[in-house]
């Protein structure tokens, strides 16, 4: 069938719209085509995804959340156009952890043994403790991983060491916000505050609490807990100059918060945030 669409020659068209030949075709290779578009608009994505990560996102963390919002992208596009513009992740810096586990109380055998994963919640529990330098002094992190999803369920600032202002209100926390509903590993490092009596006697008021600590000197007993530290103190305690304790103390709720529990996408869960994690576990067991 003969084709009846009207077709007219370039020049009677820029003859009579009054535009040069010559500025016609320079307009058509400057029209942007549909990969350009895309680009640019997965650029501005990049853009504010990195900036609400803080800058800490690479590509992989990055092309998830994109997937998430809905974007079919690949992860080595999204590493060339975060090259394209200089976007990267902070990289981590070396930090000091100390413990002190100069103390003539009992230690407890390391019954986690490196088995960073649990079958369901209230299974098994990290904690560790770090430092924070303020204008006014130190503050001190106290924190509670549950292993099943990562998520920090008990936390504690203090200005002092004493277990009952470290890991007793961590703990105390941790169970109002995930009750124990049968057997539990708790783990930590030696430190003096987790071996006391107070702490010790505490967790013996739990029934089917095992408490677990690593061993001598070796860091990668509790690695999920310095993970944890790693992550804080490279995405926010060392890019930020606390003057007063009291700002310290609203970052880091922020960071755990609204940030770490909700928002931060975790590789130990496939790269997931921990409310995704836990809608895939409820599908799975509803399934």
């Amino acid at each position: 069938m003969k084709d009846h669409r009207l077709e007219f020659p370039v020049g009677k068209m820029c003859k009579v719209f009054k535009v040069s030949k010559s500025g016609f075709y320079r307009s058509q290779r400057m029209l942007p085509c549909d990969r350009d578009n895309e680009n640019r608009m997965l650029l501005f994505q990049i853009g504010r995804i990195h900036q609400k990560s803080k800058a800490t996102y690479g590509s992989p963390r990055i092309t998830d959340e994109l997937r998430a919002q809905g974007f079919d992208v690949s992860r080595p596009r999204v590493a060339r156009l975060m090259k394209q513009k200089g976007i990267r992740a902070v990289h981590a810096k070396k930090f000091v952890v100390t413990t002190d586990s100069k103390h003539k109380y009992p230690v407890a055998e390391n019954k986690l043994d490196r088995n960073f994963s649990a079958q369901a919640k209230a299974r098994a529990w990290v904690s560790d403790i770090t430092y924070i330098k303020t204008g006014r002094g130190w503050l001190y992190l106290t924190i509670i991983i549950d292993l099943f999803d990562r998520k920090v369920i008990g936390w504690s600032l203090s200005s002092d060491l004493s277990a009952a202002n470290t890991c007793m209100a961590a703990w105390r926390m941790a169970v109002k916000n995930r009750p124990l509903s049968g057997k539990l590993i708790f783990h930590s490092d030696r430190g003096v505050q987790y071996a006391c009596n107070a702490f010790r006697n505490l967790l013996g008021s739990y029934e089917g609490v095992q408490q677990s600590m690593s061993r001598k000197g070796n860091c990668w007993d509790n690695a999920v807990a310095e993970s944890f530290f790693k992550s804080i103190k490279v995405e926010l305690i060392y890019r930020t100059r606390y003057k007063r304790k009291e700002q310290a103390a609203i970052s880091v709720f922020e960071w755990i918060e609204t940030w770490y529990n909700r928002n931060r996408r975790h590789s130990a869960l496939g790269n997931r945030t921990i409310l995704e994690f836990e809608q895939l576990m409820q599908f799975k067991n509803v399934a």
